[in-house]
């Protein structure tokens, strides 16, 4: 649900449920911004706030702490507020808990609203693996306003914006439902740096449709939901090896499947046939905004052995990627060779 109003958007949703059955999870920035929902609302059970980089077993537990202590029974309501590492987190616990209870995902940042926010994935990090405990478990109502992108720092805003590439790729999706005007060309478009909050809500709506589309067809990732997965077997691993290599800055996730997006594009373009204008597009696009990643040639015996850990590879050893033969044109379960994987990373650390 797009909405003007956050609060209107919600009232008749909370409507539906006792008020003593109603528990808040909001993200300790957000809660800092806006204030106490329990005033904005009234009537709330419980309400905690967490932090957006927690996102292991202890955090469910806390939750879990909190939906017993309230009495929350399976007629309950979890509302999560905030970026895609909490809707992922709450939402898990909702799904376990009493094996579980309703919950409305209320995304405050641009990833969350295009990616997390849509097709149900909630789970958590686990000895070093992301999102390797979860369950398909999607929220009662997604609510989703745009105002919130007014606080959020440029960094954040370009991780979300690496998820809308990703789909303008993946998908032949139209913007504003005009044919001709597709989300990859719109994005070419496009200066980020300059581009107003209000045209971004077009291109969210293309996302989350495009995305709606998929997970209907495919809930549980058993084919087609597969092209979602594009930039994302080298992309976590990178993301990864920086979260666990301390001389390294933490790539946050929209960035690091951005390098993840020109690694399988490489690919793409070696292995399919996919046009070289296209790497071309992408390589610039990335280089203007997001720069180059911090690892080097070296580090990619270490990466490598990431990718072989992903939990979208079918069979133990083996690294597994969605590949584009072109825009819109995705190709799922290609399996690459380490040395294809090898070379992939010498192009993007050479750029």
């Amino acid at each position: 649900m797009f909405c003007k109003d956050i609060q209107s958007a919600l009232l008749p949703i909370l409507s539906h449920y006792d008020p003593d059955q109603v528990v808040w999870i909001v993200d300790e920035q957000v809660h800092s911004l806006s204030g106490d929902f329990q005033g904005c609302y009234g009537g709330v059970t419980g309400y905690e706030t967490i932090s957006e980089d927690d996102k292991s077993l202890q955090t469910v537990e806390r939750i879990w702490d909190l939906l017993l202590e309230k009495g929350i029974t399976r007629r309950g309501l979890l509302v999560a507020v905030g970026g895609g590492v909490l809707t992922d987190v709450a939402g898990f616990a909702a799904a376990t808990y009493r094996r579980g209870i309703d919950w409305v995902a209320v995304p405050t940042t641009l990833l969350a609203m295009v990616d997390a926010s849509t097709g149900g994935k909630t789970g958590i990090n686990y000895k070093g693996m992301k999102n390797m405990i979860g369950a398909f478990y999607p929220p009662e109502e997604t609510i989703i306003w745009s105002g919130w992108l007014e606080t959020l720092p440029a960094k954040e805003m370009l991780s979300g914006f690496g998820e809308i590439v990703k789909m303008g790729l993946i998908e032949p999706s139209a913007v504003n439902h005009q044919p001709s005007d597709r989300l990859w060309e719109a994005l070419m478009r496009y200066d980020l740096d300059t581009m107003p909050i209000e045209d971004l809500t077009p291109l969210i709506k293309a996302c989350v449709e495009a995305k709606e589309r998929i997970v209907a067809a495919d809930p549980k990732e058993e084919g087609l939901r597969k092209v979602l997965n594009f930039g994302h077997t080298f992309g976590h691993a990178l993301e990864q090896f920086s979260i666990i290599n301390s001389q390294l800055s933490i790539i946050p996730h929209g960035h690091a499947v951005l390098y993840g997006m020109v690694a399988e594009t490489y690919l793409s373009v070696v292995k399919l046939g996919c046009p070289k204008e296209v790497l071309q597009q992408l390589t610039q696009m990335v280089i203007h905004y997001y720069g180059k990643p911090e690892c080097k040639c070296s580090d990619r015996g270490k990466l490598i052995e990431l990718m072989k850990r992903d939990k979208k590879n079918e069979h133990a050893g083996e690294i597994n990627c969605t590949l584009v033969r072109g825009i819109g044109e995705p190709v799922i379960n290609q399996v690459i060779t380490e040395a294809e994987a090898e070379e992939a990373w010498e192009y993007l650390f050479s750029l």
